[in-house]
């Protein structure tokens, strides 16, 4: 549709790209967007500035989808020229493939974010199910489109600049109504479903949460012992929570608990006649090792008795002893 106003090419140095509205039902007179665009170029430069473009304005229904349309197909270029879109509500991974850090004050500690850093990340899958089938932006909300290469996005914005010199203004939305989730009270009916989620996709998401959150704390607990064991650079050991006892003896004490677990499990039934068969043979090897030493004796005892000493062995002041050997016992 052709503009009838005159609007400017440039404000403040982005590009002016008029966006024409789909009338609605409760709105069906025509109306116009404005969306502003211009060459990435963040304060702290990144890997992928140089092949991203950043929009400002993104209309209020705003999806990934959208964009990936107006910039291909609406403005006259092949898809798949587009390789991400990061809206500024998003929290997503920086240029430089590295998690926002949280804000420090001025003292240089962090502050307090709304939940605990030992927390576990909705990445893992344990993230309850969303309650809406699409987000909505604020309004005046910005965006960084980033291309495959650098000659997709300067071909991207010349196109989209040479609409704007034709005074053509893409209809928003336009060849994807099918390929979005629809507005109006279609998504609050959509809600209303969605706002009672099945009982197994509950159970699959508590499930998740509960096995990252003990990974999670397992691993704070084995650096805590490695802390406790090992110096720093200047032979300090750093204090942490636990007791005095050796990290290591504790353990392999938890280590030695475990498998004797492991090997009394499935035998419950069998206890009591294991312990009574068990006492038995202790009882009756006690009895034979008794009855053995009594035979031995006995026997010592008469091989004793037996024994006779030769005259030709005794000096002749000694040989009085020789009747008190040849006596018996």
């Amino acid at each position: 549709m052709p503009s009838t106003t005159k609007i400017p090419l440039q404000v403040a140095g982005y590009n002016v790209l008029p966006l024409s509205l789909p009338t609605l039902p409760s709105f069906p007179r025509p109306a116009t967007h404005y969306l502003y665009f211009a060459p990435h170029n963040p304060k702290i430069p990144t890997p992928t500035a140089s092949r991203s473009l950043f929009l400002v304005n993104v209309p209020f229904d705003t999806t990934e989808p959208h964009i990936k349309h107006l910039l291909s197909a609406q403005i006259g270029l092949p898809a798949g020229r587009i390789e991400d879109v990061q809206f500024a509500n998003q929290r997503r991974k920086g240029g430089n493939g590295e998690e926002a850090k949280p804000k420090q004050d001025k003292k240089g500690k962090k502050r307090k974010r709304g939940r605990d850093e030992t927390d576990v990340e909705d990445a893992d899958g344990s993230a309850l199910p969303s309650t809406w089938d699409r987000n909505l932006q604020y309004n005046g909300l910005t965006a960084v489109v980033l291309f495959v290469d650098r000659a997709s996005m300067d071909a991207a914005s010349k196109a989209a600049k040479a609409l704007r010199k034709e005074r053509i203004e893409p209809v928003w939305g336009d060849g994807i109504e099918d390929k979005v989730p629809a507005l109006g009270s279609a998504r609050y009916l959509n809600h209303h479903r969605l706002t009672y989620a099945n009982k197994d996709q509950l159970l699959e998401s508590v499930n998740n949460y509960m096995t990252s959150y003990a990974a999670k704390e397992a691993s704070v607990a084995r650096l805590a012992t490695k802390q406790r064991q090992e110096a720093d650079a200047d032979g300090f050991i750093t204090v942490t929570r636990g007791g005095r006892t050796n990290p290591a003896k504790q353990e392999a004490a938890q280590e030695l608990a475990e498998k004797q677990k492991e090997k009394q499990k499935g035998l419950d039934d069998f206890y009591r006649y294991q312990s009574r068969e068990k006492r038995k043979q202790r009882a009756g090897e006690l009895v034979r090792k008794f009855e053995e030493d009594k035979e031995r004796v006995r026997r010592m005892k008469e091989k004793r008795g037996r024994f006779r000493v030769g005259p030709h062995v005794l000096k002749r002041d000694d040989s009085y002893l020789l009747t008190q050997y040849a006596q018996p016992e």
